[in-house]
């Protein structure tokens, strides 16, 4: 049996939760038959960049022989864009185009990166790039101005309710809301790690061992300890230091976005509103793409230091 993120993958657009105005506009390039050449996807992980990809490579009726996947995780070096450009002029085997997915375009060197903006510059008519990022600014500004870009964005929480309850209704799988809200919770907006929480206690009967089964990555584990810490008034900054220490080496902005939505559910989920979540939002509005690791340091202490 599949995984059930694999197993409900969507296959169609109209079947994707959330992202609305890039279904909505990328609907209408299909319908009049006029895909841009080249699609910068970008956003969190999870939340249906190669989906995406994989329903345009049917729509443009590409052969599986003509799609074309790169990690840039793995292969980032110049010589996997030679490798491209020496086999983009070449006809597809078995559909109407080809097409080069590179997720983690990030990742590509500085040289890899140029080579390729050559090739965008000069694509032929049966050649289509997509590239996948969650680090954009990562990206030359040239190639992303070359693109057609889509922002993803995690999905609500109601999003997420949706989608846990449509698929448990589909497995017969019964628990109550406590349950899919500690779903909701550790999925920070994420789909396809709020199925794979669904998958974890499919199996199980008990809701103790359910809501143990229930666990957030290491990273967003550490962004909800900073979090608490954060909400906690009897947090002393040592508690807080020692915490900042042990997720060094995480992504710092990955956890910005956890932080915020973390915020952002606290601040709705208030009758009167909280103070601190809106104080949080505001030190945690700006990205850490420069500062990294010492901007997260930074927004903490300036958040301690309100109180």
């Amino acid at each position: 049996m599949h995984e059930f993120y694999k197993k409900y993958r969507p296959k169609t657009l109209d079947q994707i939760v959330g992202q609305k105005n890039a279904v909505l506009v990328l609907g209408k390039y299909i319908k009049h038959k006029n895909i841009p050449h080249t699609l910068l996807l970008t956003g969190p992980s999870g939340i249906g960049k190669t989906t995406i990809a994989r329903i345009l490579k049917r729509e443009l009726n590409c052969s599986k022989q003509d799609f074309n996947e790169i990690n840039c995780a793995d292969f980032k070096g110049i010589d996997t864009v030679r490798d491209i450009r020496t086999r983009m002029n070449q006809a597809p085997i078995n559909g109407d185009c080809r097409i080069w997915l590179i997720d983690e375009a990030h990742k590509l060197t500085g040289d890899a990166q140029n080579a390729f903006l050559k090739i965008l510059e000069d694509t032929p008519n049966h050649i289509y790039f997509i590239l996948a990022t969650t680090e954009p600014q990562k990206l030359l500004k040239t190639i992303r101005t070359r693109c057609t870009e889509f922002a993803l964005k995690p999905l609500s929480d109601i999003e997420i309710d949706e989608l846990i309850k449509r698929t448990a209704k589909l497995e017969e799988i019964k628990f109550s809301q406590k349950i899919t809200d500690k779903i909701i919770e550790c999925s920070f907006g994420s789909a396809r790690q709020a199925l794979v929480s669904l998958d974890k206690i499919s199996k199980l009967k008990n809701e103790k061992e359910m809501l143990d089964a229930i666990q957030p990555s290491n990273t967003e584990a550490q962004a909800i300890n900073i979090a608490r810490a954060l909400f906690n008034y009897k947090t002393k900054w040592s508690d807080m230091a020692k915490i900042l220490k042990d997720t060094e080496g995480e992504d710092p902005e990955g956890i910005r976005y956890l932080i915020l939505s973390y915020a952002k559910s606290v601040l709705l989920n208030s009758n009167s509103g909280n103070q601190r979540a809106f104080v949080v939002i505001e030190h945690f509005r700006d990205n850490f793409y420069d500062s990294r690791f010492a901007g997260l340091c930074a927004a903490c202490f300036e958040v301690f230091n309100q109180k």
